[in-house]
């Protein structure tokens, strides 16, 4: 994953959320397309930012765009 990219938010178990410390995707629409804005990589797992949103959400809740 990489800024500016679109990802595809696909749902988020609790586990995958508290996985690293991460926000809350309550502000996020299943099926809804956000472009990334930050990465932040990790040993286990890869916070991704993204625009107009605030907070940072684990990066397997997403797919990406080809």
């Amino acid at each position: 994953m990489r800024i500016g990219q679109i990802v595809i938010f696909t749902g988020c178990s609790k586990e995958q959320e508290q996985w690293g410390h991460n926000d809350s995707p309550d502000s996020l629409s299943v099926g809804n397309r956000y472009v990334i804005s930050k990465v932040e990589e990790h040993s286990w797992h890869t916070k991704i930012m993204l625009e107009g949103i605030d907070g940072c959400f684990n990066s397997v809740c997403f797919d990406e765009v080809s």
